[in-house]
């Protein structure tokens, strides 16, 4: 059936429309507790900070009553949230397939089958005839019974018998890690609980290392090796991150000769490495840690590969040998550029390939390790996200990479580095109808109040007039050196069909411009991504993308610190935003060690000890800034076991916004009592989710189909 709507419905003055559906039900009240924070001789009275205390029935009644009200505010849209979780399954293939890859003799794909919230794991053996297929792992056994389940750390062994996998069925991604027999389908007595779901396994088919995390600050810190049949309480401890700026992760080289533990933190980073045949092996160090060098490491034929930012602000590829790993060893394989970031690399036996990103988009260029030859790929397209693939076989000549756009689909493709063929193995179809001609995608350039340029994605309807009338979401992150790509998502549609256009701001704090773009959005020129963000916004209407009544924004995590700071800074330029897991406590989390993140991220924010980082954070954290003043409608989300951004942030921010704000906007808090950071685990909840933020939009928009 084909799912399509023409927006043909009658827009009813906004104010109306927004009060006449309001119920009579009151906001819930929550207790105000003064508590005194304070630090560089400044006293902070914080009436929320009980909301912390997780277990207390009180805290857990005022988050329901919070859910309760949601419901209530937006009870007229039932209807509607129902029909856009709808819409948003039936543009989805529900039995699919993923694109297979080879490796070690077998083809490995995932299925997802209609009815089903969660994957399922195969393999084919790759030379018999009849291929039979093969179950490796179907987490909806797994997930039966439970509200939230998370599978990660999928890891065949070399001798392809034994998966180890990691389980959270709680959301704070905690996990107990599990291994299966593949010849006889049986879980191993060996479990190992409070893990982190990363593991790799030796060459030997019976060691497996795994990370642990900080019972407290969940910092992953502590590797260990297990082997098995042996009691996990006797496992080695093979590295420890003593450094509470740092955290550890391993993963075994492209060669697989090598085991590869990292530590990192923001501006620093420190490899060890050790035979992965010879798992007792004291693992050694790479290149000694350094302030402000960044670097990572690859193995291919006998040679070392290092991304490092040494001499080099937008990285560069060295290479060195085996025995001589320190960097006065290491030789340019790829030179720095200005212009360019290199952003990752694969390495085959004939060919490199470098992911680099130039004007803020992503290309490929090969180079023949022979000759010297280099090309790029051609993508054809203005504005797209595009990126290196999986491929575990490197004595090959075809690349495996991925393509979208905001009107193209996600795409897999094939190419022969030596031909330059090209194959599209897989197009993810879009059901109902979909064609790409009725949209069009541009790129905007948006100067910035110091003249800095930003790019801007933007994506609408063909038939969606661009004369300062139809509604528009404006979204962003900015933060980590993250960059927001141009990418297809077909819930997306739900809003295009209805007249929205979608704009994707790539401002300071991403990467999408160089390293340069996220040095000028962090610590002190942090400010940069939420003016940033704002000048787009006003451009938007300037240029007739948005209705000056109808512009909305939307960001999660650390772009919900930018939700909270822009609702501060400019709150009459929007008429809604959407805040998800918003980061928005700054001050007080930076400055309590015991939290999750926070002492690896003082290179991020800055680090509150210092008075100078204090006073900049305290001067835009969107929870110390709320003031009796009008704000925008307001949805924010939030997971009481999120182990990235404590639910209390969220929490505190509403009620206290609930206390100050001089408006009758919505103010809507919704809180997902079984998840974490990422909201429900499950495909079918996830459209639910969808649901309701479009819903919330449309509400506000006065569109009511």
């Amino acid at each position: 059936m084909e799912i399509r709507f023409v927006v043909a419905t009658l827009i009813l003055t906004l104010a109306n429309t927004a009060q006449a559906q309001k119920t009579a039900m009151e906001p819930p009240k929550v207790e105000a507790r003064s508590e005194k924070l304070t630090a560089h001789g400044e006293t902070r009275e914080d009436e929320y900070y009980w909301l912390r205390e997780r277990e207390n029935a009180q805290v857990i009644a005022y988050l329901e009553a919070e859910n309760d009200y949601l419901k209530a505010q937006l009870a007229s849209t039932d209807k509607l949230q129902a029909q856009l979780a709808e819409e948003t399954k039936a543009r989805i293939k529900q039995t699919d397939e993923s694109v297979p890859y080879p490796d070690n003799g077998f083809s490995y794909f995932r299925r997802t089958v209609d009815g089903l919230q969660y994957p399922i794991y195969c393999r084919t053996p790759l030379e018999k005839e009849e291929a039979v297929e093969q179950v490796l792992l179907d987490v909806n056994e797994i997930a039966a019974g439970k509200s939230y389940c998370s599978v990660n750390g999928l890891e065949v062994s070399e001798d392809t018998k034994l998966l180890a996998y990691a389980v959270d069925t709680v959301g704070r991604r905690k996990y107990t890690l599990k291994i299966r027999d593949l010849e006889s389908g049986k879980t191993l007595s060996d479990e190992i609980a409070d893990v982190t779901g990363n593991h790799v396994w030796a060459n030997d088919n019976k060691t497996l290392f795994y990370v642990r995390q900080d019972p407290t600050t969940l910092r992953w810190y502590q590797i260990y090796r297990h082997v098995l049949g042996d009691d996990p309480a006797h496992d080695k401890l093979v590295f420890e991150e003593k450094d509470e700026e740092f955290s550890c992760y391993i993963s075994k080289s492209r060669s697989r000769k090598f085991l590869l533990i990292y530590s990192e933190q923001t501006l620093s980073s420190e490899t060890r490495y050790l035979d992965a045949n010879n798992p007792d092996a004291t693992p050694i160090v790479f290149q000694a840690r350094e302030a402000d060098h960044e670097y990572s490491v690859d193995h291919l034929n006998d040679q070392f590969y290092v991304r490092t930012n040494w001499d080099a602000a937008n990285f560069r590829l060295m290479q060195c040998g085996e025995q001589t790993t320190g960097k006065s060893h290491w030789k340019v394989v790829e030179p720095h550029h200005d212009d360019v970031f290199l952003n990752d690399f694969d390495l085959f036996d004939n060919y490199l390939a470098l992911e680099q990103r130039h004007h803020g988009l992503i290309r490929i260029r090969l180079r023949d390790w022979s000759t010297g030859a280099e090309h790029d790929l051609d993508f054809g397209e203005a504005c797209y996200q595009a990126g290196t693939e999986a491929t575990p076989v490197h004595a090959t000549d075809w690349l495996r990479y991925s393509f979208s756009s905001m009107i193209t689909p996600n795409s897999t493709f094939e190419y022969n580095m030596r031909t330059k063929e090209k194959k599209l193995l897989k197009q993810t179809e879009v059901l109902g109808g979909y064609d790409s001609s009725d949209y069009k995608t541009e790129r905007l350039w948006v100067e910035a109040r110091d003249g800095a340029k930003v790019p801007v994605s933007i994506v609408y309807r063909q038939d969606t007039p661009l004369d300062g009338t139809a509604p528009c979401l404006q979204y962003a992150y900015g933060s980590y050196g993250n960059s927001m790509e141009a990418s297809f998502r077909s819930s997306r549609l739900n809003l295009l069909d209805r007249g929205f256009v979608y704009a994707i701001a790539h401002i300071r704090g991403g990467q999408e411009m160089g390293r340069h773009w996220y040095e000028e959005g962090k610590l002190l020129k942090k400010k940069n991504t939420f003016t940033d963000f704002i000048d787009v916004g006003r451009a938007l209407i300037a240029k007739k993308y948005a209705d000056p009544k109808r512009l909305y924004g939307r960001g999660g995590s650390a772009g919900g610190l930018l939700m909270g700071a822009v609702a501060n800074m400019a709150p009459e330029l929007y008429h809604g935003l959407i805040a998800d897991v918003p980061f928005v406590d700054v001050v007080t989390t930076m400055l309590d060690d015991t939290i999750p993140l926070t002492t690896s991220e003082y290179d991020e924010w800055g680090n509150p000890n210092d008075p100078e980082y204090y006073a900049y954070m305290l001067s835009y954290s969107p929870y110390d800034n709320v003031r009796e003043m009008d704000y925008p409608n307001l949805l924010v989300t939030s997971g009481l076991h999120d182990s990235q951004v404590q639910y209390w942030e969220p929490t505190k921010w509403v009620a206290r916004l609930r206390a100050k704000k001089t408006d009758d906007n919505l103010l809507l808090l919704k809180t997902n009592m079984s998840a974490g950071h990422g909201g429900a685990s499950g495909r079918y909840e996830q459209y639910k989710e969808i649901a309701l933020r479009d819903a919330f939009l449309l509400f506000l928009a006065g569109i009511s189909r």
